[in-house]
């Protein structure tokens, strides 16, 4: 083929990456099955993501390639899928791959019959044997013949996988209130497997374990401490953390946090923001705030989108010097170029600061940078700002510009929080923005869709984890904005949550009642590189229930979060979020701050500051004109002596009104030595567009 395939029309930039390939690719549907019958040939399917590194591989090796494409065209159905845009697609046919091979990754390959049944599956293919796998072309000459002469055992094979995937029910050992002693068990199990040299969790390659840093922080005993503020500052040290730029990469390759597989996720960042704006919070840390005004730079310069949402990852793949594509080209230095671009005084400095070496820690002589120790800090903001210009004039790493609903959803929560932390108004404004566009083209008056794009939104349903966290988020705005509108916006999300994806046992499946069925329903309760969606819910519907005193969204959240409860004894480094949650119900108690007085008082202002400072974590905090209509926290809350006034509540119940922050302080942390903050970030003259 020579034309642009069926892909051409896709919304999302993965399958439009594929749209020039010879490869005759179907999006997922039923017209491309319907195909595979009508021909009596199997589908093969590839999952991947835009930002993929070994998706590029097999696609520059395998799908471009005019011979291999024949083969593919002559002998099967192709279907490519974005599994950030059909992560229930990905789900089903990633437990089959696993439970084939023992193993999962992207990009996946899964041949199905005609009928959607898996019959076998991998990973990444080369295009002839190596390192033990067996070439692409060997793999689908292998599935051909075997479709062709002995069909029944393939059947019989696909029947079988089907029903064991099936027929596996949720373990009744994950049910069970999660308690005190689970807590500590969980810090136990965690402690066992924290790396107290390098930080983190386990041997390479690590991920940032974001819901388990959270849960850790919530915590606050010593042990949990050690374990949370030694990965956080080795991350933020790391090459995984971007030392010019800010944000981070998916995961590091070494468990040093060295060298990262350099991709950045939105969803990674997201989480990542709420954690080191936690840790600020509880140590004052000049590291953490770093990390968080540079965080926050990234994605108002890189991340947003013309609609004012944030896009959905950069590639780890970029053009060199040279004009070869290479991973992690953009973000790795020589000695010689950092005295090119600084002078041999400054370049030395930098070489030092950031452990770039003559021998290299990445690849071909060349060093991620990390922070190393704690240098010149003035020396140390100049060099940074001069080096990040010189890396603009490099080739950027490719964006993939969708708008996934629950990754913004994320983002918005932990921007919104941020700013409120920091005092920085155009951080919130940006969160608001991206929450009004997501409302006006993901939601169209019942239903969510998952992703959108130059603000067309695209085919794919939301799921679980979708819902979930607009409505965290939007609660959220509700309470900062003094908005009802916020809130009956997470309503109506919630109230989706219950008719479509309630499992009838306290639990939620991942996908709604009627969306596509696929051959088993995913219902995932393990938190991995992002909450759960039922972790995510358990968090929306706590935020609802302290926001409205509403005891069914209670009630709800406790039964989910029992369903799975002894995740957090069971296998803690997966149920971060609920431990989270444990903490703020069980061992720190969360509160409700209610603010009362005019928005522009810089006294009103001040004591939400300080709650959004001290409060403990998983608190909700809502600021307003006493008795607004549709805030039930400000019902009955009167300003004391006609100034603005704060009451401290548990479930609807308050102390004593206050009107000073220190009195607030004493009611939110009696007994706590105050931390002495750094100033904050500087608020710039105007805020986002």
């Amino acid at each position: 083929m020579t034309d642009r395939n069926r892909l051409d029309t896709a919304t999302s930039p993965y399958l439009l990456q594929h749209a020039d390939n010879p490869v005759d690719w179907w999006e997922w549907g039923p017209d491309a099955f319907a195909e595979a019958g009508r021909r009596d040939v199997p589908v093969l399917l590839s999952v991947g993501y835009s930002a993929c590194h070994w998706c590029h591989v097999m696609a520059h090796e395998s799908f471009e390639d005019e011979a291999t494409a024949a083969v593919m065209n002559e002998n099967f159905v192709a279907v490519k899928v974005d599994r950030e845009e059909r992560p229930d697609v990905d789900a089903v046919y990633m437990r089959a791959t696993q439970g084939m091979t023992g193993q999962g990754g992207w990009p996946m390959t899964v041949f199905l019959t005609p009928d959607r049944l898996p019959f076998y599956a991998g990973t990444y293919f080369p295009p002839a044997p190596r390192h033990g796998l067996p070439g692409f072309g060997q793999v689908l000459a292998a599935i051909s013949e075997a479709w062709r002469e002995r069909r029944e055992e393939v059947i019989t094979s696909a029947g079988n996988i089907t029903r064991q995937l099936t027929t596996q029910a949720r373990p009744d050992s994950l049910a069970g209130e999660t308690s005190d002693v689970d807590l500590d068990a969980a810090v136990a199990a965690l402690h066992r497997d924290f790396d107290g040299q390098r930080g983190g969790f386990g041997r390479a390659p690590k991920f940032p374990p974001s819901m388990v840093l959270e849960a850790l922080l919530r915590i606050g005993t010593d042990e949990a401490a050690e374990m949370a503020d030694g990965t956080l500052e080795a991350m933020a040290r790391g090459g995984i953390c971007d030392q010019l730029g800010g944000g981070f990469a998916r995961y590091s390759v070494d468990a040093a946090w060295v060298v990262p597989h350099f991709e950045k996720m939105l969803y990674d960042n997201a989480l990542l923001l709420g954690v080191y704006t936690h840790w600020w919070r509880r140590s004052g840390s000049d590291l953490a705030a770093d990390v968080v005004e540079a965080l926050v730079g990234w994605l108002l310069r890189e991340m947003r989108t013309d609609q004012r949402a944030f896009a959905a990852s950069l590639d780890a793949d970029s053009l060199d010097a040279e004009g070869h594509l290479h991973e992690g080209a953009y973000y790795v230095w020589t000695p010689d170029q950092l005295v090119a671009e600084l002078g041999q005084m400054d370049g030395s400095f930098a070489a030092e600061a950031f452990g770039v070496t003559p021998v290299g820690t990445f690849e071909h002589g060349t060093s991620t940078l990390r922070l190393i120790g704690d240098p010149d800090r003035d020396r140390l903001v100049d060099v940074r700002r001069r080096l990040l210009a010189a890396r603009d004039r490099r080739t950027p790493p490719g964006r993939d510009d969708k708008v996934v609903a629950a990754w913004n959803g994320w983002l918005i929560d932990a921007l919104t929080t941020a700013g409120m932390v920091f005092e920085r108004p155009d951080w919130v404004a940006a969160a608001t923005q991206s929450a009004d566009l997501i409302w006006r083209v993901h939601w169209d008056g019942t239903r969510l869709v998952r992703t959108s794009r130059s603000g067309v939104p695209g085919g794919a349903p939301g799921i679980l984890e979708d819902y979930a966290a607009l409505a965290q988020a939007f609660v959220r705005l509700a309470g900062v904005h003094g908005d009802p509108t916020w809130l009956q916006r997470a309503r109506s999300l919630i109230a989706v949550v219950a008719e479509q994806f309630d499992d009838g046992e306290g639990g939620y499946f991942d996908t709604a009642a009627d969306a596509e069925a696929l051959f088993t329903r995913p219902a995932d309760p393990t938190d991995n590189a992002t909450p759960s969606g039922l972790s995510a819910a358990v968090h929306a519907l706590r935020a609802l229930a302290e926001f409205t005193g509403d005891g069914d969204y209670a009630e709800r959240a406790d039964r989910a979060s029992t369903g799975a409860g002894r995740l957090a004894r069971a296998a803690p480094r997966f149920a971060g979020w609920l431990l989270a949650d444990a903490v703020s119900r069980h061992r720190h108690p969360s509160v409700q701050l209610a603010v009362v007085g005019p928005a522009d008082s810089a006294q009103t202002q001040a004591m939400v500051t300080t709650g959004y400072r001290f409060a403990p974590a998983g608190s909700t905090i809502v600021t307003g004109l006493p008795d607004t209509e549709g805030l039930p926290l400000l019902a009955d809350r009167t300003m004391i002596g006609g100034r603005p006034t704060a009451y401290v509540c548990r479930h609807f119940v308050c102390k004593l009104p206050v009107t000073t922050v220190d009195d607030l302080l004493t009611l939110l942390a009696p007994g706590r030595v105050r931390v002495e903050h750094r100033s904050p970030p500087s608020t710039p003259e105007s805020g986002p567009d």
